[in-house]
């Protein structure tokens, strides 16, 4: 049933609880009530109902019917049509859940269509029925409460987000590769927490404007400046982690691109000194290679090598495999290969 709480009130007092919606009309219409029905998840056939009984506007019913509304706030002749997009954070996902509440308030009915769990209207109820002297302002009593509800839900939102960024600041310098996903991530569900919860400031103004024009209470502006102040702190609060995970972000491609400079200067050392122990083992081995080629030629012991029988054939190769030699030697000290 997608009925969850129905009730008339009188001078923000509870006095009839009917079964159904027909009773609820036929109740409030008798006595001059003010009918408070509460609906999750309803169904095409029952938002319809609601919406001829209280001659609701079509645009506003079809928005309800569809859902994934953004949050706004529209006037069609004496009823409100609102859309609030609650919030809760999931600190195990880091990720920020969000409702949509959709609110029809007209001169003497407030109508709540649910679609999540949050906001918790159970209380916002009890609230109001534990104050009747505020719930005896009508239907606009209604509303701010649940305005103030779902502003003073987004506190351990932005408390959740704060943590993690908190986090995210301790990780920067710690060498994490996941770090950068994780940044990317939260700064996605700050942007979105943003478009839920920066319309809030426009709506609350626009009904601070026509306060007067529709006789709105004294004392309930006054309770709907306080949720404005509290809705300001929350966009300022979120606009500064958008602005903090962006810097964040910089800092660590900063970090990274440093960390991959060290590293190809790393390799760039190692391979320069690889180098040079090359051309080290290149000059020795030539200078092994001279004295090795010409013992080699004249190992060979072929016949006609005039050199066998000559009387200083053996000084000479001597000779001449110490200086090519000490002539490589030279030469590749002079070009510091030794």
């Amino acid at each position: 049933m997608a009925l969850i709480d129905n009730g008339v009130y009188v001078n923000g007092v509870r006095t009839e609880d009917p079964t159904d919606l027909d009773e609820t009309f036929e109740v409030m219409r008798a006595r001059g009530a003010m009918a408070w029905i509460g609906l999750y998840r309803p169904s095409e056939e029952e938002v319809r109902q609601v919406a001829e009984e209280f001659s609701l506007h079509p645009l506003a019913v079809e928005d309800a019917l569809s859902g994934h509304q953004r949050s706004k706030l529209e006037r069609y002749g004496d009823t409100l049509f609102v859309v609030l997009r609650p919030a809760r954070y999931l600190d195990a996902e880091e990720r920020v859940e969000f409702g949509e509440l959709h609110l029809f308030v007209g001169p003497d009915f407030v109508v709540t269509i649910r679609h999540a769990e949050s906001p918790n209207l159970g209380r916002v109820r009890r609230r109001l029925e534990d104050a009747p002297e505020l719930l005896s302002m009508g239907p606009e009593a209604v509303l701010y409460a649940i305005l103030d509800e779902v502003v003073d839900e987004y506190e351990p939102v932005i408390a959740g987000l704060e943590n993690d960024i908190d986090e995210i600041e301790d990780q920067l310098f710690d060498d994490e590769s996941s770090v950068s996903r994780r940044i990317y991530e939260l700064s996605r569900e700050v942007i979105d927490f943003q478009r839920a919860s920066r319309p809030l400031v426009g709506m609350l103004e626009a009904l601070l404007r026509g306060s007067d024009k529709y006789r709105v209470e004294v004392e309930l502006q006054r309770n709907l400046r306080d949720v404005l102040d509290h809705a300001l702190r929350v966009v300022e609060r979120s606009a500064a982690f958008r602005t903090i995970l962006e810097n964040a972000l910089t800092v660590e491609s900063t970090l990274v691109a440093q960390r991959q400079n060290d590293e190809m200067r790393r390799m760039t050392e190692f391979n320069l000194a690889q180098n040079e122990e090359l051309k080290k083992i290149s000059g020795w081995a030539a200078i092994i290679f001279a004295p090795t080629l010409v013992g080699t030629v004249y190992g060979m012991n072929f016949e006609n090598m005039p050199e066998l029988s000559w009387e200083w054939g053996y000084p000479f190769s001597l000779v001449l495999m110490v200086g090519v030699a000490a002539g490589l030697y030279g030469v590749f000290k002079h070009k510091r290969w030794l």
